[in-house]
């Protein structure tokens, strides 16, 4: 599993946070698994003396489906590696690039900063 994750950190911007409204990218290697999903509630598990939280997430799939994971923040933010089932997993959010695209190089030439309406028109 190490060796999968190193992989997908090379293609992959992470953040090092996960908050309500993050895209996270959750891998296992059995079953094989390589998925997106929307993080849509964060609540801490009162019922744990340690810091633990209840994930809810909805894997962007066809139907969407909701889960719920129990993951303390190490896991739950890509610093960690855990088992659910005996089967390990990886969870992290993505961070997307806004705008243009941070894989192609910055523009040289000089843009007319014009308010948004006019560009429009």
């Amino acid at each position: 599993m190490e060796t999968l994750v190193a992989e997908i950190k090379r293609m992959v911007q992470f953040k090092q946070t996960t908050n309500i409204g993050d895209i996270v990218l959750i891998a296992a290697e059995e079953p094989q698994m390589l998925v997106y999903a929307l993080v849509s509630d964060i609540t801490r598990d009162n019922s744990r003396k340690d810091e633990w939280y209840h994930l809810e997430l909805v894997f962007l799939s066809v139907p969407p489906q909701v889960i719920t994971w129990t993951l303390r923040p190490e896991q739950m933010t890509g610093k960690e590696i855990f088992t659910m089932g005996g089967n390990e997993r990886f969870i992290q959010a993505v961070e997307f690039p806004v705008g243009e695209s941070r894989l192609t190089p910055p523009r040289t030439e000089k843009v007319e900063k014009q308010p948004i309406l006019k560009r429009i028109k």
